[in-house]
């Protein structure tokens, strides 16, 4: 077999192992593997174009991913539209004890609702944050 179809082969590999996690660990391997292909195809020695592989992307991990997982992470932040209920005011429809779920309705729609106060039907109170499924809420100031 020919070393550049060895290459495609662990190119490919790493490929579908990027794809199928999310921790960027393969792609800067899949560049090493893409020079070694290219080499191979000049140079016959193995040894050469694994050791090129080995370096080339260790040194692109190291240089590279904590740029990368900067630009991703800023990505991340982006608001959905869950976010844009934070701060609303909400109705208890359900009676919230101290630190257990009850239940608030807020733009037409019942959530399980926590807070670190009692509140009872009725009250009106405000989103502070979204965890999961659960308000967080604290009893609105009048």
């Amino acid at each position: 077999m020919d070393l550049w179809v060895l290459w495609l082969i662990i190119i490919f590999i790493l490929i579908v192992a990027e794809v199928s996690t999310v921790n960027l660990v393969s792609i800067w391997f899949i560049a090493s593997g893409i020079v070694s292909l290219i080499i191979s195809i000049f140079y016959d020695n193995f040894f050469v174009q694994f050791a090129v592989f080995v370096i080339l992307g260790i040194v692109l991990l190291m240089t590279t991913r904590s740029f990368l997982e900067k630009i991703i992470k800023s990505k991340e932040d982006t608001k959905t539209n869950l976010d844009r209920i934070i701060g609303s005011t909400a109705i208890v429809t359900e009676p919230i004890r101290k630190n257990e779920v009850g239940e608030a309705k807020v733009e037409g729609k019942k959530w399980s609702a926590i807070s670190k106060e009692n509140l009872s039907i009725g009250e009106e109170v405000i989103i502070e944050n979204i965890d999961g499924v659960k308000l967080i809420v604290r009893k609105k100031e009048k």
